[in-house]
Order: C-alpha cells, then structure tokens, then sequence
C-alpha cells in the first residue's frame, strides 16, 4: 500500500519524483465550516441542476436559445444583436472575482466553484459510499483485482457516468429547455445525431474529469490558482497556519520524553490528510490550496481533543498570522472596488438601453442606388425583431423633413410574431428634379402599444448632382441617356 507522501514546497503533491500521478484521498473530517460548505453546496447546486426548470415569463429561467438566436435570463430577453452587453457581464464578473480575492483570498474556489462543488459534494460522496474512508481507498487501491474489488470499482464507476449522464442532460437543457430536451430523449438518436454526439462527448469530459483528473484540473488547467499571487498581497484573508503560534511543533511523546518549550502543533498531519489537493497548509500559502477550509476543522478537532484555544490554522492574512495588524482598505482593493462600481454603473446603464425589439436596415446587394429618367432610387432590405413573447405590430416612419422621398414597401403596420422577426424590402425614390445630393435620414419603427420607439441612420446615395443637372440639361435639349 502506497503511504501519503510528506507535502514539499519543490514540487506538486500529486506528481511523483519520475513525473507519474499520484492519487489523492483526502480522509473524511467534521467541523462547522464543512457544515456550512455542505449547505452551502447544496444550495448551489439546486440553483445549478434547478435553472433550466424555474419558468419566468413562460420561459426558463436561464434559456440561451442558440437555435432562434434569443437568450432568456430571469425573465430579459435579449437577441443576438444584444450579445455586446456580454462585455459588460464578463467583464463585471473578472472585477468581481478580483475585488473578492484582493479580500478575501480564494473564497471562489473552495465555496461556490463548480468543479470543487461536484467533486467534493456528488463524486468523493459516491466515492466514499462505494468504497469507505481513505485508508479502506488507499487499501483497495493496492489489492489485488478480486471480487470484491471488481464489484465496488464498477458500482462507482456506474454511479459516475450515471451522474455525468444526468449534468451532461441538464447541461444541454440550458440551451435546448427541458420540454424539447425530453422529446429529443424519447426519439431515435439518429433523428438528433447532433444532440446526441454532444451529450455524449460532455459525459465523456465529465466522467474523466471526476473519475480521474480531478484536483489536476485545479492545479494545472485553471488559471486562476496562479493569477491568485497577482490578486492578493499580505493583507488577504486566506487560509494560514500560526507559526508563532504552533512551532516548534513536536509530537506529544517527543514533548514528555524531550522536554522543553513546544508549540501547539503536534505534528500529527492530519491537516495534511484532509486536503483535497495534498497539501501540508503549514508550509505556507501555495498554488494548490484551494481554502476548502478542512485543515481548519480537522485542526480544531485536534485541538479540542487537546484542551487547546482553536485557530492554529484558521483564515487570517499573512500579516495577521505575523503578528501584525490586516489593513482592509488599502490601494489594491480600492482600485479594484472604484473599477468595480464602474463597471457595475455602465452595466446598468447598458441594460436600460436594450429594447423589447431590435431594428437593422441594410442596403441591397447590387448597385447602391439607380437613376432612372425621373427618379433617384435607393434599396433597402429592414429586419425587424421581436423580442417579446407575444406578438407585436410595428409602425415604420421616416424623417419628417424627407417629404419628397417616395417609399414603397412598409405602407401599413407590420405584424411581429412573438420572439420571431420579419425582413421585408424597402425602396425609396428621390425625384430627380429635387435631389441635391447623397444624404442621410433616419428610419424609425415604433411598436403600435406606443412603449417603445428604435431609429437607425441611414445613408441615401445618388450621383453627383452637377453631372445629373448636366444629363437633365442633355434630355431636355434632345441627348437622352442616363448619367
């Protein structure tokens, strides 16, 4: 049976000295913040799995209809000429996560990142069920293929794929919506070979990722474990060990039979068994630390058992573990908070732009305009979208100073149907004896309810009005031809 490694600082816990994996199997522990990290998890993964099931405003909560090009979040609908406003929420979340940091550490990670959710709180969950605590793990991991081995291996793996199956589904329903997902599932897989492909390459992504690479993904893909050293400084609160506190650390038969001072630590590593990522915490803040808080309550399990104060590892900044006083506002994290509120101040803004209908005018393929014996033609195709859910009639208007122009196209109302749209011609014609030259005007549409009012600038384009008065000139004088 392969013991756990002693953790060092020169390489990764989980990488062997010839560059093979290890395997980690973090023992089970109790305490108040694994209590609240269970709560916490199940919370969020009833928000995770539950999303694509809450109805607001007849749609799902979060509905990203990539087929129809429409994108329903709780309740606002916007169409894909909306998704610029994705700068602002990606943008909003990076200030966010760096504000959060610059205070409070990797918080993200060890309390609402999906990958350690699922790991920790649906697979090592199934893990444990299957095949007990980590010493029977490690145990049945260096035993012989048997039996027993076979029966437990198989059941778990089943459980994983089962479990990646159903996320991959849900997953898919975020984009699809449970109604049309369930009629995909009750058809052949060649009527959806599309849908059916992704699925099962995302349970694939999904039983490899927790079955196998796990903490690697933290520790190698993510990048957020090393942009941490940029976001924090000493006075971040993170996970730390008390080293004036707890060294000299000596177990407690080295204490009786030694004497002498000694700290609080009994170097009894069960900080380092709990870890998810393997990880000695008293060596300092490290890459793979995920501050999942278990050395903190398996710490204070030891400590009580010892009669000791808790807290030799607890959150604190480095320079609380130090000895010295945690500045909070300081100039990282006003920074990051004044660039935060900006951010969050032209979010609003943005989404007090977005209309429940969107207008694009674009000019025909062809020529960009055509003169004729009495007209200056210019040809235009209008899209209209509707983005609510019921059907809208829309108004098209032109500049009011444009009288002379002659439309076609748009006479009446338009009808919209509900989260669809309509593309129809529009030409219009400058009369010849009146045009003065290439100009601009603004087609406006307004929904009949009379709530909303969208306008586009468009360019109107002609000949040069010098050579069109002298091909008027010619015609009159008997030349004939265009221009």
């Amino acid at each position: 049976m392969e013991h756990p490694p002693q953790p060092s600082l020169d390489s990764l816990s989980t990488v062997r000295a010839d560059g093979s994996r290890r395997y980690v199997y973090p023992a089970d522990v109790t305490g108040r913040f694994v209590q609240l990290r269970r709560i916490t998890s199940a919370g969020l993964l009833a928000v995770y799995l539950a999303l694509p099931w809450i109805p607001v405003n007849g749609y799902p909560a979060v509905f990203l209809d990539t087929e129809n090009r429409r994108f329903h979040l709780f309740g606002l609908t916007l169409a894909a000429q909306d998704l610029w406003l994705l700068f602002f929420l990606i943008s909003g979340l990076g200030f966010s996560l760096f504000f959060v940091t610059a205070l409070f550490g990797r918080v993200w990670c060890g309390w609402a990142c999906p990958q350690t959710i699922f790991l920790d709180h649906v697979y090592r969950r199934i893990e444990r069920w299957t095949e007990g605590d980590a010493v029977r793990r490690r145990t049945l991991q260096a035993a012989p293929w048997g039996p027993d081995k076979v029966l437990r291996r198989a059941a778990k793996h089943a459980l994983y794929l089962l479990v990646s199956a159903i996320v991959a589904h849900l997953f898919l329903a975020y984009f699809a919506s449970i109604p049309n997902l369930w009629r995909m599932m009750e058809m052949a897989p060649t009527e959806h070979a599309s849908a059916f492909l992704f699925i099962g390459i995302l349970t694939g992504i999904l039983y490899f990722n927790f079955a196998w690479f796990r903490e690697q993904l933290c520790v190698v893909i993510c990048p957020y474990g090393r942009l941490q050293s940029a976001l924090v400084d000493e006075n971040s609160l993170i996970i730390g060990y008390d080293k004036l506190r707890g060294e000299p650390r000596r177990t407690l038969r080295d204490t009786r039979e030694q004497g002498g001072a000694a700290g609080d630590c009994v170097d009894c590593h069960r900080c380092v068994q709990v870890c998810p990522t393997g990880i000695d915490i008293r060596q300092g803040l490290q890459l793979e630390c995920i501050a999942c808080t278990a050395c903190v309550d398996a710490c204070d399990e030891v400590m009580d058992r010892l009669q000791r104060p808790r807290g030799l590892v607890r959150y604190d900044s480095m320079a609380g573990l130090d000895g010295r006083q945690t500045r909070w506002i300081r100039p990282r994290t006003a920074l990051y908070g004044v660039l935060l509120l900006l951010g969050a101040g032209v979010a609003a803004w943005a989404l007090s732009t977005v209309r429940p209908a969107n207008l694009g005018v674009t000019r025909m393929i062809g020529a960009p305009y055509i003169v004729d014996r009495a007209f200056v033609r210019n040809q235009y195709f209008v899209r209209i979208v509707n983005k609510r859910t019921v059907p809208e009639r829309f108004v098209l208007e032109l500049d009011a100073a444009r009288t002379d122009l002659v439309r076609s196209g748009f006479a009446g109302p338009v009808e919209v149907p509900a989260l669809g749209e309509v593309v129809q011609p529009l030409v219009l014609q400058e009369p010849r004896p009146t045009y003065s030259g290439p100009f601009s005007f603004v087609v406006r549409v307004r929904g009949e309810s009379g709530d909303f009012e969208l306008g586009r600038r468009v360019a109107f384009l002609g000949p040069d009005v010098r050579l069109l008065r002298e091909d008027d000139r010619d015609q009159a004088a008997g030349g004939g031809g265009q221009p």
